[in-house]
């Protein structure tokens, strides 16, 4: 009986055979050849010496041959994978010689033209609300009045029915300004501006008085001696609170968006009677899951400010008939309103005057 056939080979594998080793060398060659720039190049890397590549996979498959002819087809296979390196190294260099020389030219600085190392500024955001404010009143057909910051005495609140005893009049409220007898305040709110336009201008009359007050409060994230204030008034024929709630609910959805409301709560303030405490829905949760908001804390609502029907007194001592026209008047804060909007947790950031925190709103107009 005869031994076994060492010479014979059972296993035909045609990924290794010369002319496909061959081929498989010559595509990679010509597509390296063709490669414009450094990210094709690395595309045709993967496709033609990666681990997935032709000649990658034939390698894999030598050893499917007898031990007696794995020797040549990995030389074959070596071989042309060494010639593919190589092409691709050459070709590497030339792009990236190339890529440099186009750099700069494209990229080119001529440090010879004139710079402004300034850095661009940036608007106050109590400027730019302030006049968003008076843009909603102008489209309702209002008028923006203005007065001056040091006020005499009895209109900031003898002619607002603020009486000589009232405790808004002592030191701890008022800056009063020297000397002590001159009557003069730094305004404590806007409603003196109110009160000047009914003194020089006969109704209807309807109007928004923004601008900076004073009070003797003490700085902390939520209080300080300067802020901002707009109040409104509107002194006509018929106006009733009908006509104030539909006023703030058209002022809230314009600050806060469309679907925000108002409610009145009973207060009282010496220049309007009736007067209520203005709350508009929370903007966060919109009254819905009210407990779970951190902004409302479980309320719903967000208390925005006071309003209410102008007092007769103040119309009579502004010169205006009560028995013909009637009004109302309300007020809030700008800065309060700010904070709102824009998530600002310190008062203190708004008017410390660090570049940082205004150059984020940019430059509204």
């Amino acid at each position: 009986m005869s031994g076994p056939n060492s010479e014979y080979d059972p296993v035909e594998v045609t990924p290794l055979r010369a002319d496909e080793v061959e081929a498989m060398r010559d595509a990679a060659i010509a597509a390296v050849a063709e490669a414009t720039d450094l990210e094709s190049l690395k595309r045709i890397r993967l496709e033609h010496a990666g681990d997935r590549s032709p000649l990658a996979l034939a390698n894999r498959e030598i050893g499917a041959l007898p031990p007696q002819a794995r020797k040549e087809a990995g030389q074959r296979v070596g071989q042309a994978r060494g010639a593919v390196n190589q092409a691709l190294a050459r070709r590497q260099a030339v792009l990236e010689v190339e890529h440099e020389e186009r750099i700069l030219v494209e990229e080119a600085v001529d440090v010879t033209l004139p710079t402004d190392r300034r850095p661009r500024g940036s608007r106050h955001p109590v400027t730019t609300l302030s006049e968003r404010i008076a843009d909603i009143f102008v489209s309702m057909g209002w008028e923006i009045a203005e007065g001056p910051q040091a006020e005499a005495e009895w209109l900031n609140f003898d002619a607002l029915n603020l009486g000589p005893d009232h405790p808004a009049r002592t030191m701890q409220d008022t800056f009063w300004l020297a000397p002590s007898d001159a009557g003069l305040v730094l305004r404590t709110h806007t409603s003196p501006v109110q009160a000047r336009t009914m003194l020089t201008r006969e109704p209807p009359i309807y109007i928004a008085c923004p601008g900076r007050v004073y009070r003797t409060d003490e700085v902390d994230a939520t209080h300080s001696p300067v802020f901002h204030q707009v109040e409104g008034l509107v002194i006509d024929k018929g106006i009733t609170m009908a006509h104030l709630k539909g006023t703030l609910d058209h002022l809230t959805a314009a600050l806060f968006g469309e679907g925000i409301t108002t409610r009145f709560r009973p207060s009282y303030f010496p220049f309007t009677e009736p007067s209520a405490e203005m709350d508009m829905v929370c903007f966060v949760c919109r009254g819905v899951d009210p407990e779970a908001c951190r902004t409302c804390r479980g309320e719903g609502w967000i208390e925005l400010g006071g309003c209410g029907v102008v007092n007769p007194r103040v119309l009579v001592a502004c010169g205006v008939d009560p028995d013909i026209y009637t009004g109302f008047a309300f007020g809030f804060g700008i800065d309060r309103i700010l904070m709102f909007r824009h998530n600002i947790e310190d008062l203190r950031d708004v008017f410390e005057g660090d570049v940082r925190f205004t150059s984020a709103f940019g430059v509204e107009i």
